[in-house]
């Protein structure tokens, strides 16, 4: 958020999915962003939140798949420095990365 305005990068397109996110994503703004693309969100609610919503725990559970997933990608060296200068080649680097641990 900077000077009150809130910025949200998307690299995919959310449209009929469900978003995993912390209780830092919480916020009113970026849930409504979430729903006005036409996509669901299961992020928890924080615990002095006035107005708590639903949150489906056992899809939340699943998102330490993804933090895992991510933190075996960070043993590669090359991904966790971002040697490469390019975008396309670090990217192609991950996806490698990522059929080489899927494979084991």
């Amino acid at each position: 958020m900077v000077h009150g305005k809130l910025y949200i990068v998307v690299f995919v397109n959310p449209v009929g999915s469900n978003v995993l996110g912390d209780k830092a994503y919480g916020t009113t703004k970026i849930r409504e962003y979430i729903v006005s693309e036409s996509a669901a969100y299961t992020i928890p609610p924080k615990s002095n939140t006035l107005k708590p919503w639903d949150c489906d725990f056992y899809l939340y559970k699943e998102r330490h798949l993804v933090e895992c997933f991510f933190n075996k990608l960070k043993h590669f060296r090359r991904v966790a420095t971002r040697y490469d200068k390019l975008a396309t080649s670090f990217m192609a680097f991950i996806y490698v990365s990522a059929i080489f641990l899927l494979s084991k």
